[in-house]
């Protein structure tokens, strides 16, 4: 092993910074190939392997990926999901109402998980645990911690939704799908920073681009972080979650609704946060046959505002990519029971239209008004990006731009904000109800240049 001719943090802490640089090219002139190898050497010394997959994602008996979901009674009863290795037979977590001081660790409720053992790609098999507390209080801030007893993971809080038509915010994220640590990290985090009370995080699909890939899952529950623990999910499955069927780490992921159809559980359900309904819905599969209990939740439905979500688009933002059987089954319905806004993922870019309402289904001709209708937003969080064909029914539209929304909610009107990865203003709106009438559009849009190629006209399409 060859060493350095010098130490350099010496020389310069007795001598000085110039005359260090004076003794180095001295130095350099007289040996360069001794300098050379010396520093050849360190970095040879240096360099590392990749750690490999199944040792960055092997679980352990210490809970990881743990993720909160809502239920359909998010104001007395939260679910939260976690991962260990199969020698933890049997989860546990506990409960308390959160106080100022630790005292609240003593008055914790034990329960016992469910285990869903789950063989991964990466040649182990991970047990994951799910547990649902119930009979809680509305407005009430918990903590709760899971483990077995032994190995716990540290307490963690949230909040439960009020059991009044108060207001609340919540995040809605298009596709995440590839380079999710590298890449969609960021967009998650800079959304937390703007909305940190958040009630939820809404997912439109894609969240992996491998439906059964394992290191896509953890890096998407890393990418989260704590975030995932403290703030519930409500997630629908786009077409990457499926690989003949879907995801086999859909389930055991998360805790969702089971009150859609049979088959569907999980993945096409409802709840009501508040003055909201929110409904996911399976854009994969079985389309038509979700029209009749869509139906049936919006026809029972008392809440002043209607959030829907699914992963493919009814208003495309590329021509090519229409969804015309789609639209042809939902957008009568939404029509029909005036659905306010309609949150989707798959395209890879931003659009948001103008409030539509049905005209020509089969086409994609739509009404245009800015007093009644449908609100449909597509966009993207993460780095896939493609192609926005401008269309006469967008009000606003990006190309190659991560984006994250905040949406606030309240009895009387529903505030919109899209905002890029840099955390600037993108788009913005507000819907104010009026009774008897439809929505009110009120145009928010900063006063910035689309992000579009130069070529892209305004009124094409």
């Amino acid at each position: 092993m060859t060493y350095p001719l010098f130490k350099l943090t010496s020389l310069r802490r007795h001598f000085g910074l110039p005359l260090v640089c004076v003794i180095c090219a001295i130095a350099w002139t007289l040996f360069p190939q001794t300098v050379a190898r010396s520093h050849e050497g360190d970095d040879h010394e240096h360099a590392v392997a990749k750690v490999t997959d199944g040792t960055a994602h092997r679980p352990t008996a210490i809970p990881d990926r743990i993720i909160l979901s809502l239920t359909t009674q998010p104001a007395t009863s939260q679910a939260v999901s976690w991962r260990t290795d199969d020698t933890v037979a049997r989860g546990l977590a506990e409960i308390a109402e959160a106080t100022a001081g630790p005292e609240f660790a003593s008055q914790a409720r034990q329960l016992t998980a469910t285990v869903t053992p789950l063989a991964s790609d990466l040649q182990y098999v991970a047990h994951y645990h799910a547990v649902e507390f119930t009979d809680l209080k509305p407005a009430t801030k918990y903590a709760y911690r899971v483990g077995d007893g032994t190995n716990w993971s540290e307490w963690i809080q949230f909040q439960t939704a009020s059991d009044e038509p108060g207001p609340f915010t919540f995040v809605y994220f298009g596709d995440a799908q590839n380079d999710i640590k590298s890449h969609w990290s960021r967009v998650v985090r800079e959304a937390y920073r703007d909305a940190p009370k958040a009630a939820f995080l809404l997912h439109a699909g894609d969240l992996v681009n491998g439906a059964n890939n394992d290191a896509e899952w953890g890096e998407w529950c890393y990418a989260g972080g704590f975030i995932h623990s403290m703030t519930p999910c409500v997630a629908t499955p786009g077409n990457h979650e499926y690989n003949e069927g879907l995801s086999r780490y859909w389930r055991p992921t998360f805790a969702l609704p089971k009150n859609g159809p049979d088959g569907l559980e999980e993945t096409v359900y409802w709840l009501d946060y508040q003055c909201a309904r929110i409904i996911s819905l399976n854009s994969n599969e079985r389309q038509q046959e979700q029209v009749a209990w869509l139906e049936g939740v919006l026809r029972d439905n008392g809440k002043p505002w209607t959030i829907i979500t699914f992963h493919h688009p009814l208003f495309s933002s590329a021509e090519g990519r229409d969804n015309p059987e789609l639209r042809a089954a939902w957008q009568p319905v939404f029509d029909r029971h005036k659905v306010d806004i309609v949150l989707q993922g798959h395209d890879h870019t931003y659009a948001r239209t103008q409030l539509l309402t049905f005209q020509n289904v089969p086409t994609g001709v739509a009404h245009r008004s800015p007093n009644s209708g449908t609100m449909y937003v597509v966009s993207v969080s993460g780095p896939k990006m493609y192609k926005v064909d401008r269309r006469r029914f967008m009000r606003r539209a990006a190309q190659n731009t991560q984006l994250y929304q905040i949406i606030t909610v309240d009895n009387s009107k529903l505030r919109y904000e899209a905002r890029t990865a840099n955390g600037e203003l993108y788009d913005a709106f507000v819907l104010r109800k009026r009774p008897g009438e439809g929505n009110k559009l009120i145009e928010k849009v900063p006063p910035t240049t689309e992000r579009l190629p130069a070529e892209d006209d305004a009124d094409a399409k």
